[in-house]
């Protein structure tokens, strides 16, 4: 198999030519999306394409850096809502004297 065999490569070349995004723009959302997706031979190929394209190394960092902090909060999300659905709660801290136990009923 071929990736011009799909009909997803027409789909990425044609939003490639997007005019709302600069180049700059384009370049860093599609290495927030490999990176993000664990796509190593992609990112490699989009780090190399941006810094051809003039985007700074520390612009590059900063990029991966926000993909990846964006990708845990929604991990945190993802898992908070599901623990709520689910009705996993956090157990209740209860404190006597000088002893704090973690979900033991009051003596």
């Amino acid at each position: 198999m071929e990736f011009s065999e799909f009909a997803t490569q027409k789909l990425l070349e044609a939003t490639g030519q997007a005019e709302h995004l600069t180049d700059p723009e384009k370049h860093l959302i599609g290495l927030a999306v490999t990176a993000t997706r664990g796509c190593i031979a992609c990112t490699g190929n989009r780090l190399t394409r941006a810094s051809q394209a003039g985007i700074p190394y520390e612009a590059l960092v900063a990029g991966i850096d926000l993909a990846a902090a964006v990708n845990g909060g929604v991990t945190i999300a993802i898992a908070t809502q599901g623990a709520e659905r689910s009705g996993v709660v956090k157990p209740e801290f209860v404190c006597s004297e000088e002893a704090c136990t973690v979900g033991l009923p009051p003596s």
